[in-house]
């Protein structure tokens, strides 16, 4: 009995070890994700994406990821003039991609998430128990007052600066608006990038900042809150915001474009000749995956839902294609 009961055992305990050597075989050919992945960012996802580098760095222990902040103009150009390596591009406008890296550098633009233009100030500015979303205009025209935006011609936040100045003077009809606000905004208070605003603001420098609502409540600063009507936030409003333009620097030096008001929408795109574009594509899944969407809702920033998928979709990784809508 005993001998019986024992043969059934042998020929399993060889398939379990033979089964073990294959598995340890194969373990090079299923292993994770490696290597650097470099992205150039807007300044308003510096943040969010700071977190979502490092949830995926945690899921991906083989990657290491570089990130370079920058306005999403500025950070096209260190792609097309400058010539620098780059695995993901992600940017504040959607259309930056559209208009400076497709199609000779980039095939693809998937829209991910949006914002809206909001007011930021220190508690002790000038008139800040005053200040709010209907007498702003009239606040920061007043003697003394200081206020800055970003550059129109290196960051999209500058020339929704623009927008929401010229569309303030439809909508509150205050006719010269745009004008006086530009007239009391001297070039010292206008910088590269919005981010590189809130040192001035802090500091004293400043007393209001035209900024993104997100970035407001990333730095736990106060705003105000505006209009649909002006703020760039609202999809049905697209008609009205397109009233407002501004014309800045194009592809090429001596060259320009027109901006025209829209809704917002952020852009993330992977580069043609990305170094990496197996990780790259991997994080923008992970991006516009539920995880990514979770960390950038908690940043204000509210993700979409499907993300929208533009240019040459078919050159995607077929993972990353099923993610996003048309």
């Amino acid at each position: 009995m005993r001998l019986r009961n024992r043969r059934p055992r042998r020929p399993f305990l060889v398939c379990a070890l033979s089964g073990l050597v294959l598995l340890l075989s194969l373990a090079p050919a299923v292993a994770g994700l490696q290597g650097e992945l470099i992205i150039f960012h807007a300044g308003s996802l510096s943040i969010p994406f700071r977190q979502i580098s490092r949830a995926f760095m945690a899921a991906n222990p083989g990657v290491r990821i570089s990130r370079e902040a920058a306005g999403s103009r500025t950070s096209a150009r260190k792609i097309t003039d400058l010539g620098r390596p780059c695995d993901v591009m992600a940017s504040a406008d959607a259309s930056v991609i559209d208009q400076l890296l497709i199609p000779g550098f980039a095939d693809w633009n998937i829209s991910f998430a949006t914002n809206e233009m909001a007011i930021m100030y220190r508690p002790d500015s000038a008139f800040a128990d005053e200040i709010n979303g209907r007498n702003w205009p009239e606040i920061l025209l007043r003697k003394g007052v200081r206020y800055g935006h970003s550059d129109p011609n290196a960051d999209p936040c500058g020339y929704r600066s623009q927008f929401t100045w010229q569309l303030a003077e439809k909508y509150y009809r205050i006719p010269g608006l745009y004008r006086k606000l530009r007239q009391n905004c001297p070039p010292r208070n206008i910088r590269p990038k919005e981010t590189d605003l809130i040192a001035l603001l802090e500091s004293g420098e400043l007393d209001y900042l035209f900024i993104y609502r997100s970035i407001c409540e990333q730095h736990h600063m106060p705003y105000v809150v505006l209009p649909d009507e002006i703020n760039l936030k609202s999809a049905a409003l697209a008609r009205y915001y397109s009233q407002a333009s501004l014309r800045i620097s194009g592809r090429s030096p001596g060259r320009f474009i027109t901006k025209t008001g829209r809704p917002m929408v952020y852009g993330i795109t992977v580069l043609k000749n990305a170094p990496n574009r197996k990780v790259a594509e991997a994080f923008v899944e992970f991006v516009i995956g539920p995880e990514g969407q979770k960390i950038m809702r908690a940043n204000g920033q509210p993700p979409l839902v499907p993300p929208r998928a533009t240019g040459k979709v078919e050159l995607m990784g077929p993972s990353l294609a099923a993610l996003v809508g048309r």
